[in-house]
């Protein structure tokens, strides 16, 4: 990777807050890197309240190529770009943006596909299922979309920002009608959980929802990529549950991002 690393190296930023867990600096530049590439991820903590201003320099970059987006910015990140994909434009939420030919950026959601080809790939049945959806963010709305494109059959989703849930629940519901419902959180009669909330990245959180009714035979997924077995995950394995952890999603996108910054068409 330092082999070639110089003034003419092409930049993508990953913005986040926090930022350290992040591990796309080294597994996006080493898919670079195997595709030919004089690419480098970089790593750069924003707050919200500095999100926009610092968007707002890495657009006057001349070097700068990409950017992609972690918690909390994938809504902002949308709101900066000047044109879509349909599945970002349809959420308002962005995980990567390119250039456009005038100097724009052009984004789309990726988190989405790489959660459901992550799953697939494990096992995870999703047509025809009854999925339980935890968090409605940025994650969460693309794994939420993703699911109901796949074949879901019905998608519960719980989110402790009612307003967050209740307005994605709207949008979805337009397009996909009574497939969706709204739950508090019980983790009995689905197929499929999935955590899209940041709850287990710290030894003292909580888990996301109450698992005791949870059955061996739910597919349990989690976002999180620190540590890799979260203690859903944990718990889950340990009732039985086969699990999809965010390790997995996170090797998903590295080709999917690659591939988009390539210039691959973008849906």
């Amino acid at each position: 990777m330092l082999d070639s690393y110089s003034g003419a190296t092409r930049l993508h930023v990953i913005i986040g807050d926090p930022i350290a867990q992040v591990k796309a600096p080294g597994g996006l530049t080493r898919e670079f890197g195997k595709r030919g590439r004089d690419w480098i991820v970089v790593p750069l903590q924003l707050t919200t309240a500095d999100v926009g201003a610092g968007l707002s320099v890495l657009s006057r970059a001349r070097n700068v190529d990409g950017l992609i987006a972690t918690v909390p910015h994938k809504f902002a990140l949308a709101s900066h770009c000047s044109t879509l994909s349909d599945r970002a434009g349809f959420l308002g939420a962005a995980n990567v943006a390119r250039r456009n030919a005038d100097g724009s950026w052009h984004g789309d959601m990726l988190d989405g596909e790489g959660f459901t080809d992550a799953a697939a790939r494990v096992g995870c049945r999703m047509q025809g299922a009854r999925a339980l959806l935890i968090g409605a963010g940025g994650a969460g709305s693309a794994i939420a979309l993703s699911l109901l494109d796949r074949g879901v059959a019905k998608l519960a989703i719980h989110d402790i920002d009612t307003d967050r849930r209740a307005a994605l629940l709207a949008k979805l519901a337009d397009r996909f009608g009574d497939r969706i419902g709204q739950t508090t959180g019980d983790a009995s009669n689905v197929d499929l959980l999935v955590n899209a909330t940041p709850m287990g990245m710290r030894a003292d959180d909580p888990l996301p929802l109450d698992i005791v009714r949870l059955d061996a035979a739910t597919f349990v997924g989690d976002v999180i990529t620190v540590p890799e077995i979260t203690p859903l995950l944990a718990a889950a394995r340990e009732r039985g549950c086969a699990i999809q952890t965010g390790i997995g999603m996170f090797e998903s996108n590295i080709g999917l991002m690659a591939d988009f910054f390539e210039g691959g068409a973008s849906q």
